[in-house]
């Protein structure tokens, strides 16, 4: 396959240009696929004929996080934890589990999902007897149930059914390199080198993400009239919805499962493989779920956000892409 488009490097090098705390790396390294072909970082390639679509993942590291007065939502900046204890004007104003902000090191190469899962790709593993769940491929839109295509994102799995995904995939491959990305993964591609709001500025448009303009507008307290409100998903090849990486849908859409367990605040922790060591460890848990959906408003859709369904829950918002782990990378 070849390699990302030319705008995508261009726009890989004005992120490090202007966004240095980022640290994106370029330290000319490629990866071996199962089937002998070498990748570097942003090129797109298809490991089987099953496989979606893969981005890889420059190196580097970010801050993971939220940065003080991010969100937009009245009711989260003053709410300090479950009990609903409002927050002094003295004390910092973020999302109490979207802090603290702190450096993370990308010590695992990895590719990203292009996009997310969709139906025909579930139902190509349920066919062929990996997944044992057939999901419910409708949306509870206002007054009627509405049939969702074969090119829309597979919604109304788990993180266990995710899993059975994953590792069918694994098993086309003979090698467990496919998974579900860690929330600090899963964060880092979003980002994709930036440190606004949104990979794609300070605020989305209809035409860039797929979200709730009534529950926005409900969120601001203000009209926003120019936003459409599609109220299902949209096939993952719909919109201007890609990241300066290439990656689509990272903000709406559906949510994504990750690998990590829900935690009150940040671990704090320093690398990706210490976010992936303490994510195998937990088992079973409350589930990082990122990205916001057709259903959310705008604010949710910020890479810093987050949400905590429990593992087993099936939802029509909720839906996933996996990560391809490199182990082993080869110099130029």
């Amino acid at each position: 396959m070849p390699s990302y488009s030319r705008k995508l490097r261009i726009a890989l090098v004005i992120c490090s240009l202007f966004m240095p705390a980022a640290g994106v790396a370029d330290d000319g390294v490629s990866f071996t696929l199962t089937d002998g072909r070498t990748v570097a970082p942003l090129d797109s390639f298809r490991e089987c004929d099953q496989c979606p679509g893969m981005i890889v993942i420059p190196p580097g590291s970010f801050m993971m996080g939220a940065i003080e007065g991010e969100s937009r939502n009245p009711r989260d900046v003053h709410r300090e934890n479950a009990t609903g204890r409002v927050r002094g004007p003295d004390e910092i104003n973020i999302i109490p589990f979207e802090h603290p902000r702190h450096p993370v090191e990308m010590d695992i190469p990895f590719a990203m999902g292009r996009n997310e899962v969709t139906h025909r790709e579930w139902m190509t593993c349920v066919a062929d007897g990996g997944c044992s769940h057939v999901p419910d491929h409708s949306v509870a839109a206002p007054n009627k149930n509405t049939r969702l295509g074969p090119n829309h994102p597979v919604i109304n799995v788990s993180y266990l059914d995710a899993l059975e995904y994953a590792d069918w995939l694994n098993s086309k491959l003979g090698n467990d390199v496919y998974r579900l990305p860690t929330e600090a993964e899963w964060e880092y591609a979003a980002r994709a080198g930036t440190e606004t709001r949104f990979a794609q500025g300070d605020d989305l448009t209809a035409d860039q993400a797929n979200f709730s303009r009534h529950v926005t507008e409900r969120l601001r307290g203000v009209k926003m009239p120019l936003l459409v409100n599609r109220r299902i998903p949209v096939p993952v090849d719909d919109l201007d919805a890609a990241n300066a990486w290439g990656l689509r849908h990272m903000s709406g859409n559906v949510y994504e499962w990750t690998q990590s367990c829900w935690s009150a605040e940040h671990l704090g922790l320093s690398t990706a493989s210490a976010y992936l060591a303490i994510g195998d460890s937990q088992n079973p848990c409350n589930r990082v779920s990122k990205g916001g959906s057709f259903n959310a408003a705008m604010d949710n859709l910020r890479p810093a956000s987050r949400h905590g369904p429990f593992e087993t829950r099936r939802r029509d918002n909720l839906g996933f892409r996996l990560m391809r782990e490199f182990r082993g990378a080869v110099g130029d």
